[in-house]
């Protein structure tokens, strides 16, 4: 009948009396678990090879490998540029959306798809990489399956050919990288060191084994007559040391003074940073309401903004009104409308047919939204945002009017073959003066035919564009819009001197805000405006004090931590190597009194000192003649049981054998008169048969020597104490389990 298995609880005293007992096992599954799970996901062969080096080595993988392990470094070099210029520019998003836009008639984050992809290739770039250290850590060799082979192949070419368009179309993106490495590289220098201080152990490791590694093979050519041999592996581990150490101490002194060459703007002090810049909605607040829309605008003076941006087209009757496309496609419902009409330009349509399309639903519609980190609106803002309509400039002026702001627009040109072609300017100027604005609160960004408009409307605000200062001065220009991106040349500093007061467009980042911050820029064009208005204080602002503290701080610690690594896994392989000088020693020693006392005594026998193994004088086995299949004889006059060894998977063959029994006078000992008389009850047969294994011997207890185990020529020099320790105590083991089953078997008989 069998027995219900009893079911252990988790947390039991069973299950704490097994993990107690059995740790081996808990630990030995473990390890097994996670060398399968690395090599599994590096090599794709889930099983794990046998084969394991020994210790770190000049050559972890074939030749093969060698060859292809530069082409994942680089592509997981490649990706992290490319994830990290990525993400810095994500303040360009939405001009990037807008050229696909352009290009494809579709509208969809495909910069967030960018961001995704590069994302993930530098998670699988990196997952390679560490999968490849651990398995080198580990002691494996290197075998990157083909697949993995083929998507590191593509992944170095897309992300080559992403880097040349960026390189060849867009290289105003990496102005944004420098930019990003002004404010950042402070903080990018402290995780740097910190990322070295961790990077520290695994280097001190391999480094300090590479030595242990020399030292074994110098120790090893004194006796091995093939020196060439040894000097070339030496010489390759020599050179793996430097591939590895030269590297890392220079990174780390570059780390250690590279803030001598450090120049953010964020690094000066409290009292010198200026007052905080002023916001232009740009196309009003394009987060909150549809774009060039009078909900917008609202928008954007209710976030306390100092001036408005819009961009003017001209209809075909000669209106001026606000839009920044120029067709109707992304903001209106001209495809609902008229399908076949909406790639035309919008200067070609009259008003009267502009000002019943919507310009609002759009910006409800998921699809259609226009920022990825939207918040989402409140039910009266959906329903304001759903009826909104294409505002005309007079619209945009009165509102300005009402609450004192300034106001900045782009003037397109319109198309060929509009009636205002070369006369928009001065139109559109006298729209501006027909509305009764005050002139002051216009800022007139178009250069052309600015003698006019000066002469015209002199109270305008001339703005000008990154031109020279002479002809700054000579137009009378005291404002300059430029790109913020400019601003990586020195900081837009012979401006500031020159009393130039300094717009930057487009500003969404607060990071890039508190930059202009720092830099002592007037006002920006935002479409972020809810959230950098309630910015108090610039990010990433520090005192030169403060830096200096932290910069010596962490030298110094790091500095401390390091070399404390370093001693750790130096004093760690030194007592490793203490205590095997120590034992080879002893064994030498005990070596040399064997063979002293070899020609004295008669019953040893000259043996390896690593595998002599004293045996109990009282042990049962001297009782017993050899009497089962298994037993080896020996000349002499008597033979005793021997268990041979068991064989393992190894060509070694260990042969045992214990000397013949010939005591001498000071072998045989006489128990003290007050013990107890060690006294036998035997049966006959076996009495008769210890008769006659022990002829000579008339003693209570006799006494043997010791018990020898002579090691076999097919043996391996190498073999560990250890391992031989164990192997002689299963042998005596099985030796004395195999006597007591011959005795119950002779009781039977």
């Amino acid at each position: 009948m069998l027995k219900k298995a009893n079911r252990i609880e988790p947390g039991s005293q069973q299950e704490r009396s097994l993990k107690k007992h059995n740790p081996w096992i808990i630990c030995t599954c473990s390890r097994q678990c996670y060398i399968t799970l690395i090599t599994g996901c590096y090599t794709c062969e889930w099983q794990i090879k046998q084969e394991k080096k020994s210790r770190p080595g000049p050559c972890c993988c074939s030749w093969k490998e060698k060859i292809f392990f530069p082409f994942l470094i680089i592509s997981f070099l490649l990706s992290v540029v490319l994830l990290f210029v990525w993400i810095e520019t994500s303040n360009e998003y939405f001009g990037f959306d807008w050229v696909i836009f352009l290009g494809t008639g579709y509208w969809f984050f495909w910069s967030i798809v960018l961001l995704s992809l590069f994302g993930i290739l530098t998670a699988y770039s990196s997952l390679l990489v560490v999968l490849a250290f651990l398995l080198v850590w580990e002691g494996y060799e290197l075998y990157l399956h083909w697949c993995h082979k083929i998507l590191i192949l593509l992944m170095i070419l897309l992300c080559s050919f992403v880097l040349w368009i960026l390189c060849q179309l867009w290289q105003e993106r990496w102005l944004t990288a420098g930019l990003s490495l002004q404010i950042f590289a402070p903080y990018m220098h402290l995780s740097g060191i910190t990322v070295m201080v961790i990077l520290s152990w695994p280097v001190a490791f391999y480094l300090i084994h590479l030595e242990e590694e020399v030292r074994m093979r110098r120790y090893k050519m004194m006796y091995d007559r093939e020196t060439a041999k040894g000097c070339n592996i030496l010489t390759k581990l020599r050179a793996l040391q430097v591939a590895i150490g030269l590297p890392f101490f220079l990174i780390l002194l570059c780390l250690y003074i590279v803030p001598l060459g450090i120049h953010s703007p964020c690094i000066q002090e409290e009292d010198k940073l200026g007052p905080k810049p002023d916001f232009f909605g740009h196309r009003g607040a394009p987060m909150l309401g549809p774009e060039n829309t009078m909900m917008s605008f609202e928008k954007a003076v209710e976030q306390g903004a100092y001036g408005l941006e819009s961009d003017v087209q001209l209809s075909y009757d000669q209106v001026p009104f606000l839009m920044h496309d120029n067709d109707l496609r992304r903001t209106t419902n001209i495809r609902n409308v008229q399908p076949n009409a909406s790639i035309i330009h919008s200067s070609f349509f009259l008003w009267s047919f502009l000002s019943t399309l919507n310009a609002g639903k759009w910006f409800v519609q998921s699809q259609f939204k226009p920022f990825y980190h939207m918040k989402p609106l409140s039910r009266a803002d959906r329903e304001k945002a759903e009826n909104q309509r294409i505002p005309k400039l007079t619209d945009l002026l009165e509102l300005a009017q009402k609450e004192k702001k300034f106001v900045i627009f782009d003037l397109n040109t319109p198309p060929r073959k509009h009636p205002l072609r070369h006369t928009y300017i001065r139109h559109v100027v006298s729209v501006i003066l027909a509305s009764k604005i005050e002139q002051h609160l216009i800022f007139w960004l178009p250069s052309f035919d600015r003698q006019y408009v000066q002469s015209r409307a002199p109270g305008f605000q001339q703005v000008g564009q990154l031109f020279s200062i002479e002809r700054l001065t000579k137009e009378n220009i005291s404002r300059i819009n430029v790109d913020y991106k400019r601003l990586f040349y020195k900081g837009l500093k012979d401006y500031k001197a020159a009393n130039i007061n300094i717009n930057l467009y487009v500003v969404n980042e607060p990071w890039l805000y508190s930059l202009a911050w720092c830099s002592r820029i007037h006002s920006v064009t935002t479409d972020n405006i809810q959230t950098l208005s309630q910015l108090n204080h610039p990010y990433f602002f520090m005192t030169p004090g403060y830096y200096m503290f932290m910069w010596l701080l962490m030298d110094s610690v790091s500095a401390v931590l390091i070399f404390a690594i370093f001693y750790f896994h130096w004093w760690r392989e030194s007592k490793k190597e203490m205590f095997n000088n120590s034992i080879h020693t002893d064994l030498r020693s005990l070596s040399l009194q064997q063979r002293e006392h070899g020609s004295q005594d008669s019953t040893n026998l000259p043996i390896k000192p690593s595998f002599r193994v004293l045996g109990n004088p009282w042990a049962l086995s001297a009782f017993y003649p050899a009497l089962t299949k298994s037993t080896k004889k020996q000349p002499g006059s008597c033979h005793f049981l021997v268990v041979p060894k068991k064989k393992s998977s190894e060509p070694e063959q260990v042969k045992e054998t214990i000397k013949p029994l010939r005591p001498s006078k000071d072998d045989v000992r006489q128990p003290p008169p007050t013990e107890k008389t060690f006294e036998p009850t035997w049966d006959a047969p076996r009495e008769a048969t210890l008769e006659t294994a022990l002829p000579s011997l008339k003693v209570n207890k006799p006494t043997i020597s010791s018990l020898e185990v002579a090691q076999s020529k097919t043996e391996p020099e190498k073999t560990s104490t250890f391992e031989s320790s164990q192997q002689y105590s299963f042998s005596v083991f099985s030796t004395i389990s195999s006597m007591f089953s011959y005795e119950l078997t002779s009781k039977k008989n």
